[in-house]
């Protein structure tokens, strides 16, 4: 057992107390006098019990015998209509209608040979069956303005009793001022109305523990008014006669008038004091209450029932005396005094204690009760009165007895009784006379276990008369434990303090008195304490954003199995698995809060308990947020530029304020537009803000942390700056223009800020560059002015300056600007083209004199287009292309030309307002180039050691073809390729080649290039596959062993048979198949000779195209080499099927010729016959 240290004080004085309990505790090994150990106290028969239980049970060494006695007399619990229970007094009476017999108090002995305990007093209550007696209730009747009482009497049964009236249909009888129900339920009414007249007023009794509710005959009452009681009198002398009789001062009906002026009364302590007072009268009196001489208990008094009752709870001495009601109206008033008396039952004082004594010691026992009136002591032992069995040498007082030289003789149970008129009560000690040899209660060979640092605990739980000490020694040593560490305490138990691992290890525990010794061994091991991290530490976390909380934990390996981990916040624990809405999670060691808030922040504690130890380790979590609005702006210090604004801070929400801005209002161009006037740091709140002139100002502040933004403040007085002269006049003045000789002159405006009054003008001043002519000048009010100049692209001397009603701004500054450009008037000289290749050319011109520029030169154009081909002397139309070359330069190179080609070329100046004339044109012509690769390559044709190419021709030759450069080599699907060969194909006119001693089954890739005279193309290439040895050679052999495809192979063999199957049958009913007789009066030499041919067979010498569909296996087949194309006969229709199904060819009677192209895949083909 392991205990932390900061809790020890606490945790050892739970244990000394439970020592001092278990002291006195004998073993039932040991002979002693019996002692109740479970009693019933009031026992009700409910009559929907199934049976009742009087319980009484005691142990005691002999065991103890049980018998009862009932009303103080002898009780047979041999009766056969209880029950008895086995090894204890207890006993069962059956609900079986003769409980009545039982009532009654008991009391349960139980007795052994050394003395005989007794039970306290067990009353066992039948309660009957609660009912109105049957009566015939008389109506009553009554004149308006008189007092009546309902009398309820109900019937007596099992308290709570809760009585009400009501009418027949169950509403509430109302009662207020004038009606009241009196605590023995009696409805009283101070005086009657005509509404009050009914035939039903029934009193209902309730009693709750009984689950019964009764009910009294409903009563008749009757109330005549006082206008229909002489109809013959006049209502004058009716009012006159009400107000003379009916009117009447007060008269009290509780307490009734046979109790006199006064009643004493009274009440136990601690029980609620309940007073009523009810009067009758005309008017309806009001009750006052007052305590005499005194003040009625301040804040514990209550008054209900509008005044009638009042009522004092938990009653005390000190509110024992005098209490007065007072009943008045307009006619006078009524009074009653309550003398209160506070009494009180028995209770203990000091009770006597059951002791152990050894042979000759002495004791005292000691009984002391209060109550008022005060008790009277009584003393027992074994059940019967101690005068009748004394002892010599003891000493008797009412209040204790005293003994001295102890024997075995004195075993006993003496009780002591305390008795007033309020009750009883009984106490029991038991006095065992005992020497025995130390007996051990704890187990010997006891393991324990504590957390290194803490404290350890090793019990030793002992009996021993007489008084035994306790030596705690380590195993093997034959010396005590010694030093400040070890503490034995009474019980015997040991206590080492501040545990090292030195002391894991056997401790032995002798026990030892006069009657000998005893010993028993305990083992201790030493743990590691159980330690904690929760990281981040102290986090700061924005809101709503996500806190992440992981509590890293290390424990001794023995203590793992026991802990368990728990997170709690500000001393609050949460729930195992967090909150149900999902917003915060508990996983084990994690702790996860989404969208976190304010209220989110505190102390947050992961706390590891195992076993032995418990730990907590603490981190603050910070929520940020924006800060609250500044608040509070005040304008001081006014002046025609400057104002200073102050304000005050708002919450800063756990991040300081980094710095504050001060917004302003008040552009006339934009009101209601907020623009950032400057920034203050965080830690000011007022600055000093130049401001400009004519301007209704008002401010607002907004402050910023790490989080953001605040909302800005409210918005400040506003402040209104005088107008005054321009600050500053306009920027970035430049020309545009689109004619010669004209300059449109134009500037950026002054902003509404920048104004400082009404009536803004611009005043622009202009003159010729070094001239000493006279300024001219102009005033407008918009930013753009138009200015004719005598010369095309002059400098000019250009001013702009602001002015408005209060004055001009600032000497303005002299910017340089220039009149309208016009073409340039001159073109360039060529002076020669060099071709640097076939498609490229570099072409040098003389540049053109600065004055026929008429403007700022941009640079050169060349234009060039092309007027014919040199390898067929076709000439092209004229399409232009223009190149343009920034700067004064007189070369530049012309790209993407087509080779031997002719070329015209001219070359002309241009500045910002266009191109100029262009100089005479210079023709030249390119050189040959290679070709570009060949339009198409396709294998058309293959055979075990044979393919047959096709190709077409480049889309440009770019000069006189001279032939095609043809290579191949083995790839075969690996990593490894065969050797290039090569093939010079001399004739140009030549579109297709035959390979032959070719590999069988070898895949090879094909290059094809054109060549002319100054060298080969791009190459095209294209892949093929020769064929294979066998009959169905044409397929690989990866590809027939799919199961797929023998699938596909069966599936068209079953339909081709199914389909002839059908032909059959069709013929042989007499019908004639159409493509077959067409077939008979046109027979095909191809289709004759199928039955000689073989699956997957080509012959060079057969030149007629395949009948049907060509396929291979990933695209169509290209046609043979010796195969022409539909196009090249004229042939339009590339179908092979009509929609019907039917072969074309079976309804032309002519040969067709069929040409299926290549989808550009690059697998093997392999022709199929249809």
């Amino acid at each position: 057992m392991g205990i932390q240290l900061h809790g020890r004080g606490l945790i050892l004085s739970l244990i000394f107390l439970l020592l001092k309990l278990s002291r006195a505790e004998i073993p039932l090994s040991v002979q002693q006098v019996p002692t109740i150990t479970k009693q019933s106290y009031v026992q009700v028969a409910f009559p929907f019990d199934e049976y009742f239980q009087i319980e009484c049970e005691a142990k005691g060494n002999p065991e103890p015998k049980f018998s009862w006695t009932k009303d103080d007399k002898h009780f047979d619990l041999s009766d056969p209509r209880i029950i008895m229970s086995n090894n204890s007094g207890t006993f069962k009476i059956p609900n079986e209608g003769h409980i009545s017999h039982f009532q009654g108090k008991y009391r349960c002995f139980a007795s052994n040979r050394l003395g005989t305990a007794i039970s306290e007093e067990i009353e066992f209550i039948v309660p009957g069956v609660p009912k109105f007696p049957k009566e015939k209730i008389e109506p009553l009747d009554v004149e308006e303005g008189d007092s009546i009482v309902l009398p309820c009497n109900p019937p007596k049964g099992l308290p709570p009793l809760h009585i009400y009236w009501m009418n027949i249909e169950l509403e509430h009888i109302e009662q207020d001022e004038r009606v009241y129900m009196s605590q023995k339920g009696d409805l009283y009414f101070a005086n009657v109305e005509e509404k009050d007249s009914r035939n039903d007023y029934c009193c209902f009794a309730a009693f709750p523990k009984l689950r019964t509710i009764v009910q009294k005959m409903p009563m008749k009452l009757t109330v005549n008014s006082l206008k229909h009681a002489n109809d013959s009198s006049s209502s004058t002398e009716i009012s006159s006669k009400a107000n003379s009789i009916k009117q009447r001062k007060p008269k009290l009906l509780l307490p009734p008038a046979q109790s006199g002026s006064s009643t004493t009364m009274t009440v136990l302590k601690g029980e609620t004091l309940l007073l009523e007072c009810f009067a009758e009268g005309l008017p309806t009196p009001q009750v006052e209450w007052s305590k005499p001489g005194s003040e009625l208990p301040k804040g514990r008094e209550i008054k209900e029932n509008y005044g009638k009752t009042l009522k004092i709870e938990n009653i005390s001495y000190h509110d024992k005396g005098n209490y007065r009601c007072t009943a008045s109206n307009l006619l006078g008033k009524a009074s009653h005094d309550f003398h209160i008396t506070v009494q009180e039952p028995p209770r203990w004082k000091k009770k006597p204690q059951s002791a152990v004594y050894s042979t000759g010691s002495s004791g005292i026992l000691l009984c002391e009760a209060e109550g008022e009136p005060q008790p009277t002591i009584k003393w027992r032992v074994n059940g019967f009165p101690i005068e009748n069995h004394p002892f010599p040498g003891d000493v008797m007082f009412p209040r204790e007895i005293s003994f001295t030289n102890l024997q075995p003789n004195h075993t006993a149970v003496y009780q002591c009784e305390a008795s007033n008129i309020h009750g009883t009560i009984l106490a029991s000690a038991n006095i065992d006379v005992i020497d025995v040899v130390p007996l051990i209660k704890t187990k010997n060979e006891e393991n324990y276990a504590t957390v290194l640092g803490y404290s350890a605990f090793l019990h030793c739980e002992y009996f021993a008369s007489p008084k035994a000490t306790v030596i705690w020694e380590v195993a093997d040593e034959a010396h005590p434990l010694e030093g400040s560490r070890y503490c034995t305490h009474e019980n015997g138990t040991l206590e080492i303090y501040r545990t090292t691992e030195e002391d894991a290890g056997s401790y032995s525990c002798w026990v030892d008195n006069a009657m000998g010794k005893a010993v028993i061994t305990a083992n201790l091991d030493i743990r590691n304490a159980t330690k904690l991290k929760v990281s981040p530490k102290n986090p700061r976390i924005p809101k709503s954003h996500m806190l992440e909380l992981y509590c890293e934990s290390q424990c001794d390996s023995h203590l793992k199995h026991t802990l368990k981990l728990s997170w709690s916040k500000d001393g609050e624990t949460f729930e195992v698995n967090g909150t149900e809405d999902g917003r915060i999670v508990i996983d084990g060691a994690n702790l996860t809060i989404s969208n976190i808030s304010v209220e989110d922040q505190g102390i947050y504690s992961c706390s590891a308990q195992t076993a032995l130890d418990s730990i907590s380790e603490k981190t603050q979590v910070t929520v940020l947020g924006v800060p609250d609005p500044p608040g509070t702006l005040i304008l001081s210090e006014r002046q025609n530029r400057s104002v200073r604004l102050s304000w005050e801070a708002g919450d800063d929400h756990n991040s300081n304020i980094s710095e504050y801005i001060i917004e302003f209002e008040g552009n006339r161009e934009e009101p209601g537009k907020w623009q950032e006037l400057t920034r203050i740091p965080g830690e000011e709140t007022e600055a000093v803000l130049s401001l400009a002139p004519y301007v209704r100002y008002q401010f607002r502040v907004i402050a910023i942390n790490e989080v953001g933004k605040s909302h800005p403040s409210q918005p400040s007085d506003h402040h209104e700056t005088p107008p005054a002269a321009p600050d500053k006049n306009p920027q970035n003045i430049r020309v545009q223009a689109s004619q010669p000789k004209e300059m449109i002159i134009k500037w950026e405006p002054l902003k509404s800020m920048e104004q400082n009054g009404p009536g803004l003008e611009y005043r622009v001043s202009w003159k010729p560059q070094g001239a000493p002519e006279e300024w001219e000048e102009e005033t407008v009010t918009n930013h753009t002015l138009r200015v004719m100049t005598p010369t095309v692209y002059a400098p000019y001397d250009v001013q702009v300056q602001a002015i408005n009603q209060l004055g001009s701004g600032p000497e303005p500054q002299s910017v340089t600007l220039y009149s309208g450009e016009d073409y340039p008037s001159t073109a360039p000289v060529i002076y020669g083209v060099d071709v640097m290749n076939s498609t490229l050319v570099k072409v040098t011109w003389s540049t053109v004199p600065k004055e026929t520029v008429h403007g700022l030169l941009r640079g050169y154009q060349i234009n060039w287009w092309k007027t014919k081909s040199l390898l067929d002397g076709r000439t092209h139309p004229k399409e232009v292309n223009i190149l343009r070359f920034s700067g004064q330069r007189n070369s530049g190179m012309v790209p993407s030309l087509d080779a031997f080609s002719e070329y015209h070329l001219t070359v002309l100046a241009y500045n910002s307002k266009g191109a100029g004339p262009e100089s005479e044109p210079y023709i030249f012509q390119t050189p040959e180039g290679v070709p570009e690769q060949p339009s198409f390559l396709k294998v058309i044709k293959v055979d075990k050691d044979t393919a047959t190419l096709s190709w077409g021709l480049p889309k440009k030759l770019n000069g006189n073809l001279t032939g095609y450069l043809l290579q191949y080599q083995i790839i075969n699907d690996t990593y490894e390729i065969g050797e290039l060969n090569e093939i010079n194909v001399t004739t140009p006119s030549k579109s297709s080649w035959h390979l032959s001693n070719l590999n069988a089954t070898t895949k090879y890739k094909f290059y094809l290039k054109a060549c002319t005279s100054k060298g080969c193309g791009k190459p095209i290439s294209e892949e093929s596959a020769t064929l294979g040895e066998g009959k169905y050679a044409g397929l690989y052999d990866d590809i027939s062993t799919q199961g797929w495809f023998i699938g596909l192979m069966c599936a068209i063999a079953l339909l081709t048979l199914i389909l002839l199957t059908i032909c059959f049958v069709k013929r042989n009913k007499g019908g004639k198949y159409s493509v077959k007789e067409k077939e008979d009066l046109h027979p095909d030499p191809e289709i004759q000779s199928t039955k000689d041919e073989t699956f997957g067979e080509y012959s060079d010498s057969d030149e007629k195209p395949l009948k049907g569909s060509l396929r291979s296996l990933n695209r169509n087949m290209q046609p043979t080499e010796s195969a022409d194309s539909l196009v090249e006969y004229g042939e339009g229709d590339h179908s092979i099927f009509n929609e019907d199904g039917s072969f074309i060819g079976a309804y032309t009677g002519t040969k067709e010729k069929g040409s299926v192209e290549s989808n550009g895949s690059s697998t093997a083909t392999f022709p199929l016959r249809a």
